[in-house]
């Protein structure tokens, strides 16, 4: 952290493991051993472009809120928009990065099971124009998924009020677009995205009843479109996965 909020430096230098095809990373341990570990170097510098977006929730009287650990997803969170600026060496290839993005941070005790199904969209149109779309869903079928995030306007955040977001699937369950709207107190927003590439990634844990819980999070360079403009972003879904099916209402 060279200036919090303001500037923060991201390095790296050891290995990464280079897949030819990102969906075997479906099975992490067949995808580490059967593809080649190469050298890598990230050198980046990464510059806030917009307030900030969270932060930790406390009690009226400012002490924490008691929570059961494993019901924790993030004791706190942020997010910010940034710009970036470095490279990142791949083997003997060399990436030069000089774009746009969001920058998230949790901290606290982390239960990836905490949470039964969410879709998380944040995506950069521009310096003056982003936003961040977040729908998440309890496994009570009665009570209605939470909606929110914000939009970035001329370095200003607009809070979204109500959000959806309706996505395509492929023979696997894995998203390959989506469309979505975010209403402000301004106004509305009618987004559309397109799946670039994805990478699906797991997480499992063994309660001490002994069932095993297993958790699912693809993630997918996604790109936008909005108010006749195109941008990059993510698209990054979570489900809990129950006999072998991801819980997603969207999924069924």
């Amino acid at each position: 952290v060279v200036t919090p909020f303001e500037q923060l430096k991201i390095t790296y230098e050891g290995q990464v493991c280079l897949l030819d095809d990102p969906l075997q990373m479906a099975n992490p341990r067949t995808a580490f051993a059967e593809n080649p570990m190469v050298d890598c170097s990230v050198q980046l510098d990464v510059r806030g472009i917009s307030p900030m977006y969270g932060g930790r929730p406390v009690n009226p009287d400012g002490s924490d809120i008691e929570q059961e650990a494993e019901k924790s997803f993030a004791k706190a969170h942020y997010e910010q928009h940034v710009a970036m600026t470095g490279t990142i060496v791949v083997g003997e290839e060399v990436l030069e990065i000089d774009g746009l993005g969001l920058r998230d941070k949790s901290w606290g005790p982390r239960f990836w099971q905490a949470v039964h199904w969410y879709r998380w969209l944040p995506l950069v149109f521009g310096p003056d124009f982003a936003m961040m779309l977040s729908v998440i869903g309890g496994d009570d079928p009665d009570r209605p998924p939470r909606q929110g995030g914000m939009v970035l306007a001329d370095g200003e955040f607009h809070l979204i009020r109500e959000c959806s977001i309706e996505s395509d699937w492929d023979e696997h369950g894995y998203q390959t677009g989506m469309r979505a709207t975010g209403r402000t107190d301004e106004r509305s927003y009618e987004v559309e995205g397109e799946v670039i590439s994805l990478i699906p990634l797991r997480n499992r844990r063994t309660t001490p009843e002994g069932e095993q819980l297993v958790t699912r999070i693809t993630e997918a360079m996604t790109r936008y479109r909005c108010d006749g403009r195109t941008g990059i972003g993510m698209s990054e879904y979570l489900d809990q996965v129950v006999d072998g099916r991801p819980v997603g209402p969207d999924l069924r």
